[in-house]
């Protein structure tokens, strides 16, 4: 199965502009996830999608490829499979890698990729068990219920399930709940349909895109990562993040 890596990357971030090309300990963002991607072993390649002749550039000088996409894209799925098309060449699936999480692990890829190799499999994605009750009314952190065969049932920012008669502190002494990591796999022909679907109730709810493809009757199988790497969003997320030494998060 041929599997390729895109790290969509856009410059005009509303929380943090030109956040791919931030500096972190010497290398801009965009390339540190380009090199963590690139140690997979399940990837035929890896390419960066981006709107952005500056992060193109970067990209480019670093020896490594690129694709430059349209600035319309309301999301990263939509720009992955513009990737696609102009690739011009047969993919089985497609692995949407964050642009904004440096450190992100080549095992959850490999992960990803074994997930999406099954034949029933839609679409692919990753979660990690909370341990940590205030994560539970964090809006940020995305939660996610799934089956006992992975299959996502629905992913939410309130906890779910409820647990009536306990207060929330106690939560996770009843029940496992669990934090979506928002990388995803997808069948190349699943990844053409989903891009067509028209934006879902559920998902202007939650404001979350993975809504309408479950309301839309695609199924997400669910992966559990024993990883969660840190995402940078904001200015205060990389000065979080570069307290402490490089070698803290490989």
């Amino acid at each position: 199965m041929k599997i390729i890596g895109i790290i969509p990357a856009r410059y005009g971030s509303s929380r943090f502009p030109g956040k791919p090309l931030v500096d972190i300990w010497g290398k801009p963002m965009i390339l540190r996830v380009v090199e963590r991607a690139e140690a997979s072993k399940s990837l035929s390649e890896v390419i960066v999608a981006t709107d952005d002749v500056r992060i193109a550039e970067v990209v480019l000088k670093a020896g490594k490829k690129v694709v430059i996409t349209s600035e319309e894209h309301p999301s990263g799925t939509d720009r992955c499979l513009e990737v696609v098309e102009k690739l011009g060449v047969s993919v089985d699936a497609v692995i949407n890698i964050q642009g904004d999480e440096p450190f992100v692990k080549p095992e959850q890829i490999d992960h990803l990729a074994q997930l999406i190799a099954e034949p029933p499999t839609q679409i692919a994605t990753l979660a990690i068990k909370i341990e940590d009750p205030n994560w539970l009314d964090d809006p940020n952190k995305v939660k996610v219920v799934f089956d006992k065969n992975g299959k996502a049932l629905y992913f939410s920012r309130q906890a779910i399930p409820f647990v009536k008669n306990l207060d929330q502190k106690d939560w996770l002494t009843k029940l496992d709940y669990f934090k979506h990591i928002g990388l995803y796999a997808y069948k190349t022909s699943v990844l053409n349909e989903i891009c067509e679907l028209r934006t879902s109730s559920f998902e202007q709810a939650e404001s979350l895109e993975q809504l309408r493809w479950l309301q839309n009757g695609y199924s997400i199988i669910v992966g559990v990562t024993p990883w969660e790497t840190p995402a940078i969003d904001s200015r205060a997320d990389l000065d979080a993040l570069l307290k402490f030494s490089e070698s803290s998060y490989l």
